[in-house]
């Protein structure tokens, strides 16, 4: 065995995941829903047109809009991730971008949403305000409510991201301490027409969790929020204003974020243009047509990441053992957002992890078979990597390079193993971002260890 020999099949692999990213192209996407919906209902041939919005895939979003709608735009301004901007294939010149932190919010985020909330305020009976919505804006777009600080959601959000709280109950705490999500942005927007075009990064695809729903009806409360809070043992550790605000509220003493059945959502229409379902099915397209016996699993694939690992390694061996749920060559496709809960101190993130455990669980089946986990957005976690590739052999190759991947898995330290070991996925940003697409790969035991 050749030490950071890397994963032999990683070509295959790779156009297998390459696939899903590519099925989800924000910019295609936007384009065919405005084809769909256009015009909104209630807007008028003289109204004025705004484009606001915020996530990851806003560059890109950005750029179908202007495409559709060119000169015709009165305002436009979208906020995205650190170093998206060059994600949305050429530069823009009716929508401004503006650049912010995530996934904890910085006083970047909250200047650019004081000033998307202007162009909302802004906005009259007759004009339709387009919002592009995608998988990061809850931190990208941040508006502290009264009493609330930006050092108060700093503190919240890192405190909830550690503590291994699903994206769910992460957004459910955050909708109730924002002027802005929970519905809170097309209330803003109202009496004007709003078209909102969401791109999810959340399982299943709930519009009131993508991005924190700005313009869906929340299905949240301010008594579910510190219900979330007691249930992960936060209660000492967030600010006294954050728990002050959620019990006032709880208590009936601050109105709650807009429901179902208020009117303002008679003038919104929000459409869902891509989601990790897309991203699944494309990628299992790909590998029918690369010859692979293919199965996708689930789209709802959640829990801690280093436990999920070992049910995906479970698949591997049972397709070795017996062939199924597919025969060789298989591929078995899961999608969705494991957690992890963070006890060390290295860099990595949720799909390193998971396929660091994965690593270890399958370790002595070989070259042939391979478990992949991508974070589409092409960033997971702290790491700069969108992923990592694991096989039978990884753990023999890494003990031939000095690295320990139990000692990595204990210290959350994924992304500095599979750098070190060569099989780390390096994308950049993608421009897009519908969750996490991980494959279980067993090739024809045909590949002899070398």
């Amino acid at each position: 065995m050749t030490p950071g020999a890397g994963v032999l099949h990683k070509d295959i692999i790779m156009a297998v995941l390459n696939a899903a990213i590519k099925s989800a192209d924000p910019y295609l996407a936007v384009l065919g829903a405005l084809r769909a919906h256009l015009p909104p209902k209630g807007s008028t041939p003289s109204g004025k047109l705004y484009i606001i919005g915020a996530g990851k895939a806003g560059a890109a979003m950005s750029r179908a809009a202007e495409d559709a709608f060119g000169d015709t735009i009165t305002q436009g301004l979208v906020i995205v991730k650190n170093g998206y901007t060059g994600t949305g294939n050429g530069p823009l010149s009716r929508i401004e971008l503006a650049e912010a932190s995530h996934p904890v919010p910085d006083m970047r985020g909250v200047e650019a949403t004081e000033r998307v909330l202007r162009i909302a305020e802004s906005a009259q009976e007759g004009d339709t305000v387009v919002c592009l919505v995608s998988g990061g804006g809850s931190a990208l777009l941040v508006a502290p409510a009264e009493g609330v600080t930006l050092a108060d959601l700093q503190r919240t959000t890192r405190a909830l991201l550690l503590s291994g709280a699903t994206i769910n109950e992460l957004n459910a705490v955050r909708k109730h301490l924002s002027r802005v999500s929970g519905g809170l942005l097309a209330r803003t927007i109202a009496p004007a027409q709003t078209l909102s075009l969401i791109l999810s990064d959340v399982t299943a695809s709930p519009l009131d969790v993508i991005a924190s729903g700005p313009t869906a009806p929340d299905a949240t409360t301010y008594s579910e929020a510190l219900d979330i809070i007691a249930r992960y043992g936060l209660t000492d550790a967030l600010p006294s204003a954050v728990l002050r605000r959620l019990s006032l509220g709880a208590e009936g003493s601050l109105p709650e974020t807009p429901k179902t059945d208020d009117e303002l959502f008679g003038k919104v229409d929000n459409i869902l243009v891509a989601s990790n379902v897309t991203a699944v099915e494309a990628a299992a397209s790909q590998a029918r047509e690369m010859g692979f016996d293919t199965a996708i699993v689930t789209t709802y694939l959640e829990g801690e990441a280093r436990e999920a690992a070992k049910v995906l390694a479970g698949v591997a061996k049972e397709i070795v053992a017996y062939g199924r749920p597919v025969k060789r060559p298989g591929c078995v496709l899961f999608g969705g957002e494991t957690t992890v809960t963070v006890r060390g101190s290295g860099i990595g993130g949720r799909s390193t992890e998971l396929a660091l455990s994965a690593a270890i669980a399958i370790d002595g089946l070989g070259h042939d078979v391979v478990i992949a986990s991508l974070a589409t957005d092409g960033g997971d976690g702290t790491s700069p990597s969108a992923g990592a590739i694991a096989d039978g052999t990884t753990i023999n190759r890494a003990k031939a390079l000095g690295l320990d991947a139990y000692a990595s898995l204990a210290n959350n330290d994924s992304y500095t193993f599979w750098q070190q070991l060569g099989d780390a996925i390096m994308t950049g940003p993608t421009g897009t971002n519908v969750n996490d697409i991980i494959g279980v790969f067993v090739f024809e035991d045909r590949t002899a260890e070398t």
